[in-house]
């Protein structure tokens, strides 16, 4: 009835494991328990859970994304600390096959569950705002994209204290199919699917609503540079992430159906797996670092008070990058015998696209030149960005000559390359974008000493944990062991480890930012919408955005429109007449098809326990029907509520003023 689930399947011997159980319920308990006294579940059930507003479901990507971030850092700390203290003799406090989990679930974790949710949370909160439009083309398609990304973050999660996760790497490169015995493997899949469908709704949802919602008068070249970022990210998400779906597909098959189109006992080709999931997985680093880019040029525009340097060669770029990153993917394996014709497009395809990333390096350097800077916390994180981008992008075309590669592949010179253009490009893009637009979501700035404190720890802490790394890959360490008998690496390795505590100096101070500023809030109230002088349209309304966002459609017809209107006192100007405004109405049916029946199913999935799948199943499609049918899904905001919303945010501008 249970399929493989049984009492056994609670890993009692894994003391760490039981630990951080029982943290993780007695915290659950907490939370439910304080939530309950205070009388919050209906309010965060019809204002927050149900809602499909795009500012409110960006807030919750990012909050998912915080939480897992939290958690795939642990799993970093417990790697850096094994290998500081498994050298010589010592086993140190991993065996093997934990090991192996810890890593995989750091990799999944952090990529699909912390770097891909803050993405599209800040593309939420951010791109309707930026072209002028009212909330995305699905609003309740943005719903369901999060709560089936959550279904997949609950599986990977559960993973942890039900049976095992992968021991494959974050790819499941190796153990393929019926090889890789347990669950482990089963959890990688099916969360990956979740999340991955999520994703891809997502994707569609915001390129219909780049194209078909932009403000009136507003053409492509007159969009931000940020709203550029996200289309092309948008379209590679659309293009890659099908991929990855039939990847998974056919590994489920095989360990499902008994296929074998990944074993080459069975007649198939193992090879073709490396092919498929990385001609997804190079354009996914793409998917990530471009909105990054775009962040950087607005805050870069924003601070050093001048236009953006080339807003032509930017777009021209990022267009570029979207288009190359399909042709690049074989860099991830000259070593596998491909041969020297292909190695060689492969190396001058990697080497070619590292072009327009360093237009973008140069027009962000020209931007600043001669510029008014101000340096606030966006600033720092990008100026950090900067120097430790280009870093990580040149031992990146060192990686590209496949002779270098032959040696340098598999290192932890590899893995120093990857975390320094993933955490000093995506991670501290990210980090900036949030202080930068966090008043657009909840009316007030980030506690700035407390934000170049992260800033700072990150930044150390980074070095210190990945420059060791470089130094031991040269000198030979592969990745993914857990524990080695060369003394001449353990110094690396304690450096390493003490970095990695610096970086959770860095985490810690992120956190206290935000209650800092929460606590602080009304110390530093924008109301006026402009606190840091931005030059697009998100500025041209009060912080944070009514639900509504445009009580009338701004119309467009310079690339700097709201600057320019903002010079000529057009840009608070109040409108004279007010029309009701067509709205989508908050539902409870992303939460039940994909948070509730997605989970069960995939659950159901994992533990062969096929009549739950099934009811999983029915539960999404029924679902579906029955929101199908439903014909109040929208309404209408009156005039004269329009009217009496304006007239209180005037008055609030004025009393600023």
């Amino acid at each position: 009835m249970f399929g493989k689930l049984t009492l056994e399947s609670v890993p009692y011997h894994e003391p760490i494991v039981m630990g951080t159980l029982a943290g993780v319920v007695l915290g659950g308990i907490l939370l439910l328990g304080a939530i309950t006294y205070f009388g919050k579940w209906k309010y965060l059930w019809t204002e927050w859970l149900t809602s499909v507003d795009h500012k409110r479901i960006g807030v919750m990507y990012i909050i998912v994304a915080i939480v897992m971030l939290l958690r795939g850092f642990a799993d970093a700390i417990m790697m850096r600390t094994q290998l500081a203290v498994a050298s010589g003799g010592s086993p140190g406090f991993l065996p093997p096959h934990h090991y192996d989990q810890v890593f995989t679930a750091h990799g999944v974790i952090m990529i699909f569950f912390m770097a891909m949710p803050f993405m599209t949370g800040l593309l939420n909160v951010v791109v309707p705002l930026q072209i002028g439009a009212r909330d995305v083309a699905f609003p309740f398609l943005n719903n369901f994209s999060f709560w089936m990304t959550t279904a997949g973050a609950v599986l990977v999660m559960m993973s942890l204290f039900l049976g095992e996760f992968s021991t494959s790497g974050w790819l499941a490169l190796s153990n393929l199919g019926n090889q890789n015995p347990g669950v482990g493997l089963d959890y990688y899949i099916w969360a990956l699917q979740l999340s991955g469908l999520g994703t891809t709704l997502s994707g569609i949802n915001f390129i219909v609503t780049i194209f078909k919602m932009r403000t009136p008068g507003m053409k492509l070249m007159q969009m931000p540079v940020f709203t550029w970022t996200a289309l092309v990210t948008n379209v590679l998400i659309v293009a890659a992430f099908p991929i990855l779906t039939v990847t998974l597909a056919l590994l489920t098959a095989d360990r499902y159906l008994g296929t074998h189109f990944f074993t080459n006992d069975g007649g198939g080709n193992a090879m073709m797996y490396v092919n498929l999931i990385w001609i997804w997985g190079h354009p996914e680093v793409y998917i990530l670092i471009l909105p990054a880019f775009g962040a950087f040029s607005e805050i870069i525009s924003t601070f050093s008070r001048k236009p953006l340097f080339g807003y032509k060669s930017m777009v021209y770029a990022t267009a570029c990058i979207g288009v190359m990153s399909f042709i690049v993917w074989l860099h991830h394996f000259f070593t596998m015998g491909s041969g020297a014709d292909v190695n060689a497009f492969f190396g001058i395809a990697t080497m070619i696209i590292s072009i327009p990333t360093g237009v973008k390096i140069f027009n962000w350097l020209f931007t600043m030149y001669r510029g008014r800077i101000e340096m606030t916390v966006p600033v720092y994180w990008t100026i950090g960005f900067i120097v430790t981008f280009v870093i990580g992008g040149m031992t990146g075309v060192m990686l590209a000559i496949p002779a270098a590669d032959f040696l340098l592949h598999n290192s932890l010179f590899l893995v120093a390359h990857f975390h320094n253009v993933i955490i000093g490009g995506v991670l501290f893009g990210y980090l900036a974008a949030m202080c930068f637009w966090f008043p657009k979501a909840f009316g007030f700035k980030l506690n700035e000493r407390l934000g170049k404190a992260s800033f700072w720890c990150w930044l150390i802490g980074f070095w210190m944990a990945f420059m060791p790394l470089y130094i031991v890959g040269m000198k030979g360490m592969t990745r993914r062991m857990n524990h080695y008998d060369n003394p001449e690496w353990h110094p690396y390795m304690l450096v390493a480890l003490a970095g990695a505590f610096i970086v959770a100096l860095g985490i810690a101070f992120l956190i206290l930012q935000i209650v800092v500023s929460i606590k602080d809030r009304k110390k530093n109230l924008d109301l006026t919408g402009d606190p840091w002088g931005g030059r697009t349209l998100e500025w041209s309304i009060a912080s944070p955005a009514p639900f509504y966002n445009f009580a009338q459609l701004p119309k467009v017809e310079h690339l700097d429109q709201f600057w320019e209107d903002k010079e000529s006192g057009r840009a608070f100007k109040q409108p004279t007449h007010y029309e009701d405004i067509h709205m989508p109405r908050n539902t409870g049916a992303g939460v039940v098809i994909g948070g509730i029946f997605g989970t069960i199913m995939g659950f159901a999935l994992v533990w062969h326990i096929w009549w739950l799948a099934i009811v999983g199943f029915l539960g999404m499609v029924i679902g579906f029907v029955v929101r199908s049918y439903d014909r109040d899904i929208d309404y209408y905001v009156p005039a004269k509520e329009v009217e009496a919303i304006e007239n209180a945010r005037y008055r609030q501008l004025q009393q600023v003023a």
